[in-house]
């Protein structure tokens, strides 16, 4: 059998396919006799049908190459499978990463902070260095003059 070559689209198409003769043979089957005709034919061609076109679904998805199919994070799929709502789930992970991006954050100021109070400390106490701090300082986005102590904060150095 030769290989199956397929896109995404395809596979979209296949499993709309699928799923209107989903719908169909649940038709077919709720009529199921009800009208005193016997179906059973339709009702056979119906799920043949739906498993031909079943396979199909499975071979295309199968022949797509992995870097064009979406990547859906597996506690994704596991949390919708558990009947939940893949929404809240969303609305949780953003709120986790909110969170985290805030740790983060207060994080980096407690180290910008840290290289303040360290480099004006080194300068104060070894003023030969104090030239190697303040480019230190600038170099991590700092304000070298501002944060070795020379700046006039209101009430700090003006007395």
């Amino acid at each position: 059998m030769a290989p199956v070559t397929s896109d995404l689209p395809q596979v979209q198409d296949s499993v709309s396919t699928t799923l209107t003769l989903l719908f169909q043979t649940l038709t077919n089957l709720s009529l199921y006799d009800s009208a005193g005709r016997p179906s059973a034919p339709s009702l056979a061609s119906d799920l043949t049908s739906l498993d031909d076109s079943l396979l199909k679904v499975h071979r295309l998805a199968n022949a797509l190459p992995p870097s064009s199919t979406p990547g859906i994070p597996l506690p994704l799929m596991e949390y919708v499978e558990n009947g939940r709502n893949p929404d809240i789930y969303t609305r949780e992970f953003v709120e986790l990463v909110r969170r985290l991006n805030h740790l983060t954050r207060g994080k980096m100021h407690a180290f910008r902070d840290f290289r303040d109070v360290l480099a004006r400390e080194m300068a104060a106490a070894m003023p030969e260095v104090k030239e190697d701090a303040m480019r230190v300082v600038e170099e991590t986005g700092g304000k070298g003059p501002v944060l070795l102590g020379e700046e006039n904060k209101e009430g700090q150095q003006r007395q």
